[in-house]
């Protein structure tokens, strides 16, 4: 785990966050004192792979899905 000071870590920022990326654990220090930890964030866990069609042939969506709605719903939702 180096120990940078904090001007060279602004003069090599990109290879400092590289080192880190690839799971160093760089220490920026500002006159000899640590005062930050540079390290790579954590991966968030990968999402399910989506297939799209899963559901062909097992709903239905009637033609008039898109209508508008009976005055007495739309009431019920402003409520009226």
């Amino acid at each position: 785990m180096p120990t940078i000071n904090i001007h060279a870590a602004k003069t090599h920022l990109s290879r400092l966050v590289d080192a880190a990326a690839a799971g160093e654990e760089i220490i920026i220090a500002r006159a000899g004192r640590p005062v930050a930890r540079l390290v790579a964030l954590e991966r968030p866990a990968a999402q399910p792979h989506r297939r799209l069609g899963c559901l062909a042939g097992r709903v239905r969506i009637p033609a008039d899905f898109d209508a508008p709605l009976p005055d007495e719903v739309l009431e019920s939702f402003e409520h009226r």
